[in-house]
């Protein structure tokens, strides 16, 4: 366990299998676990039917409490599957960390930087896109010239910020939680029974911590990709 993740090329370009691997476990499991709950709907919710409706509502309520009420309803969508997906990344590393002649093979896909700001670029791309169809490309561009042109290098450099933290903050706490786990692991055969005994409940508590951290980090990555789809979208007075 631990160790590089491992690549391969092909055609001249390095890929990441580790990151492959780990991100097709993430559709299928988050596939199959949606599928499982959504089966058999009913009038009268019950069972995995309750879940998955609490679900949706939760998110739905992030995007209403964020955005114009005319846009939550093209947005609800987009904040549950992103939601669901980045929350079960997270826990991914916390429950399987398979590594093989010294390559990580399996892991959570956002403990890589890779990944976050892959997710990172995406939605602030998708921020950008909703606010020219909204306002018109003229009217988008105008506003970064708001309300004095010399802004226009303050705005710019806010809106990098905002790729590199919404990325690198999710990254940061995925990566530090599962180094630790690594840390505790090693600790506890490190000196036998006597660290086994120490490191074992200190890593059993940290694992019910880190999946609390996991889906904090879902909440907030949710919430401020809405915020800025927000912004972009609600038409300045």
């Amino acid at each position: 366990m631990g160790g590089e993740a491992y690549t391969f090329k092909l055609f001249g370009l390095t890929f990441n299998a580790t990151n492959v691997i780990s991100g097709t476990i993430i559709f299928v499991l988050v596939f199959f676990v949606l599928f499982g709950l959504s089966r058999h709907l009913q009038m009268k919710p019950k069972g995995g039917q309750n879940v998955i409706e609490w679900l949706i509502e939760f998110t739905n309520g992030i995007v209403r409490e964020q955005m114009p009420a005319s846009e939550v309803g093209n947005y609800s969508f987009l904040a549950f599957v992103l939601f669901a997906f980045i929350f079960f990344s997270n826990q991914l590393g916390l429950i399987f960390q398979i590594g093989w002649n010294g390559n990580e093979i399996v892991r959570s896909p956002t403990a890589d930087p890779v990944v976050t700001l892959t997710f990172s670029l995406s939605m602030i791309m998708l921020a950008h896109f909703a606010g020219i169809s909204k306002n018109g490309l003229k009217h988008y561009f105008g506003s970064y010239l708001k309300p004095y042109a010399v802004m226009l290098p303050i705005n710019l450099v806010e809106e990098f910020a905002n790729f590199l933290t919404l990325g690198l903050r999710l990254f940061g706490n995925i990566f530090a939680g599962e180094l630790l786990l690594k840390l505790l692991g090693q600790m506890a055969f490190s000196h036998g029974v006597p660290t086994i005994l120490v490191s074992l409940p200190l890593e059993i508590i940290w694992q019910g911590f880190s999946v609390f951290i996991g889906a904090i980090q879902a909440y907030v990555f949710v919430t401020l990709t809405t915020v800025y789809i927000s912004q972009k979208v609600s038409a300045e007075e």
